[in-house]
């Protein structure tokens, strides 16, 4: 498990005190996570920017009923439209943005290939193109490991996004992103469904017995994602040091043990199967990827082999044309010349096959 290092917060709030910060999916676990913590460092203003009005709606009631910050303004839009993204940099010119909006259930995404693509690869290149448009100050993307030799269609996606941003990060605008493993407490975690397993009496669900992954709680993921900023000269992968991964059986057990309870005799785990797109083990880094220390302790860049700035591009324009036209046969090439490490899943593989005449 992670093991936080404490820090001075002190030269992090300067970074954010009297800016603008835009924070997408910030009605998120980790996106309001990371808003309200941003609102202790007294910036001007913080737009909170989510496409689910039940999520923007919480986050706002946070903010003007607990937290007490007036000093927001809740957008409810999604990061493809163009024309509000636009409107958006144009009133409020944000310093600082916080891209954590992403479709990241696995399974579902599988079916759903166009959707994910559309979101978290396109749209966020668009977005990134936007903060260099207006000549923001910094943007960092929350990414995940399932992008390291992503098995897929999410993970993939995300592996487009880090490289948009590499391929944007030249001029005025530093762009980053930071790789997390699952995070505790987020929607895509694990552990919400285990404590409601263990609620109704059982059975827990594991898909393997030697599946694991890498934890790190919420408090964590927003400690990692301010420090990123404040180390960041932009065109960097930042991952974090999270020890050795958790086999997914163990959490499993500790959950029902800090129940009183016993497995064995009272709540059965039962090995299901790996679902569509999910792997045994997750990586936080490839074997063509390598790591370099941080003057933070928690953090290490990652550098390796890039495609050259044209070719991107090019490759870019021609998944969004996919994506427009629904076209998901060349939408998944253009993704796997991207991604060429790529393991499409059986699932996906079956979509791309010809209905029957």
């Amino acid at each position: 498990m992670y093991r936080p290092i404490a820090g001075n917060e002190g030269p992090v709030g300067a970074l954010h005190e009297g800016k603008t910060l835009l924070v997408t999916g910030a009605g998120g676990c980790i996106g309001s996570a990371l808003a309200k913590r941003l609102a202790t460092f007294q910036p001007r203003l913080i737009i909170l920017l989510d496409h689910s009005e039940q999520n923007l709606h919480q986050i706002r009631l946070e903010f003007s009923n607990i937290a007490k910050f007036e000093r927001h303004v809740c957008i409810l839009g999604d990061i493809l439209d163009g024309a509000l993204v636009n409107e958006l940099f144009e009133s409020y010119s944000p310093d600082i943005i916080y891209h954590a909006a992403a479709f990241k259930h696995v399974p579902l995404m599988e079916r759903n290939p166009i959707a994910v693509v559309r979101n978290n690869a396109i749209g966020t290149w668009h977005l990134a193109k936007a903060a260099v448009r207006y000549a923001a100050e910094c943007f960092i993307m929350i990414s995940t490991d399932k992008a390291v030799n992503p098995r897929s269609v999410m993970g993939a996606a995300k592996r487009v996004a880090e490289l948009a941003l590499l391929r944007l990060s030249v001029g005025k605008t530093p762009m980053s992103a930071v790789r997390f493993g699952n995070v505790l407490g987020s929607h895509g975690s694990v552990v919400p469904l285990f404590r409601q397993q263990i609620e109704r009496g059982g059975p827990v669900t594991v898909t393997h017995p030697a599946a694991s992954r890498y934890f790190l709680t919420l408090r964590e993921a927003v400690d990692l994602i301010l420090t990123v900023t404040s180390l960041s000269e932009g065109g960097v992968i930042f991952v974090p040091e999270l020890g050795s991964p958790v086999k997914i059986v163990d959490l499993a057990e500790r959950l029902i043990r800090e129940t009183g309870m016993e497995s064995a005799e009272q709540i059965k785990i039962v090995f299901t199967e790996l679902r569509p797109g999910e792997k045994l083990t997750e990586e936080l880094f490839s074997e063509r990827e390598s790591l370099e220390p941080t003057v933070d302790a928690r953090l290490y860049k990652i550098s390796g082999p890039q495609i050259s700035g044209q070719t991107l591009d090019m490759l870019l324009h021609k998944l969004h044309d996919g994506v427009l036209q629904r076209n998901l046969a060349g939408m998944m090439e253009t993704l796997c010349s991207i991604v060429p490490e790529y393991q499409p899943s059986e699932t996906l593989l079956e979509l791309l096959k010809p209905s029957p005449a």
